[in-house]
């Protein structure tokens, strides 16, 4: 759980390439491509460009780079070449990295085209939801201060936060001890610790959490088939209070209150 100055060290450099593949991303027109095109774009700049392996593809028995979750989709949404990203959509890229054997995790929701003002506040509020949660992180905190700090952000602008599915401690695996719940109670919970590194990633939603996984036992989507939106970075724990492993350049951290 936690990890040496020597391991944070690998682990800031398999950010860094992390979040260079977003910013790749952030270059490119989605609109138009397929999710399979989408999916082997970012293979190619991971292994040629970073130099880097894509963790995700084999782990599981998953075939790809990455989850590409459209609209309803919650997450695990499996690339597709019939699955083409159409203007007024939300998607979701959630990508993991490893080098050097350190694993990096991410994800962020693309709004593609002109979306309606429904799908862009939905969207904002998942965003904000985990920063809130990030501005949580420090040492003596606890994991219960994170989880609920979400909750209480994304309830309050009228949405529910998925609970079946989670952050999670990561490193050498890519999942590994402790679970980072999206609820919880303040003041409970493990303590957190300097060196500690973990993905904090809440999934919301526009109307009910309610889920339904899909025959092909990846898919999740929303139970109502309103539209859900995801956000996730890779954190440690400093001696002060929190460093964002994955962050890319057009990110500003907000302060912890």
């Amino acid at each position: 759980m936690v990890k040496s100055p020597a391991e944070l060290e690998l682990m800031r450099a398999s950010g860094r390439l992390l979040a260079s593949v977003f910013e790749m991303l952030d270059r490119q027109s989605l609109s138009g491509l397929s999710t399979m095109a989408i999916n082997d774009m970012v293979e190619r700049f991971i292994v040629e460009d970073c130099a880097a392996r894509p963790a995700s593809k084999g782990q599981y028995g998953f075939a790809y780079v990455l989850n590409s979750s459209i609209n309803d989709v919650v997450c695990h949404g499996v690339p597709d070449a019939a699955a083409i990203v159409q203007d007024g959509d939300i998607v979701n890229l959630d990508i993991t990295l490893e080098k050097d054997g350190f694993i990096a995790d991410s994800s962020k929701t693309y709004m593609i085209g002109t979306v309606t003002p429904q799908a862009r506040r939905l969207v904002q509020a998942a965003q904000a939801a985990m920063w809130a949660g990030i501005a949580q992180v420090r040492p003596g905190a606890r994991l219960g201060d994170v989880g609920a700090a979400i909750e209480r952000h994304a309830k309050k602008q009228g949405y529910s936060v998925v609970r079946e599915y989670c952050g999670h401690g990561i490193g050498r695996e890519m999942h590994e001890e402790p679970s980072v719940l999206n609820f919880g109670r303040p003041g409970t919970g493990a303590v957190l610790q300097e060196g500690m590194t973990f993905t904090i990633e809440p999934m919301v939603n526009q109307g009910s959490r309610k889920l339904v996984q899909e025959d092909d036992d990846w898919t999740v989507v929303t139970a109502d088939g309103k539209l859900s939106a995801q956000f996730e970075h890779t954190v440690a724990v400093t001696a002060t209070g929190v460093e964002v492993l994955t962050l890319r350049s057009d990110e500003t951290p907000p302060r912890r209150r």
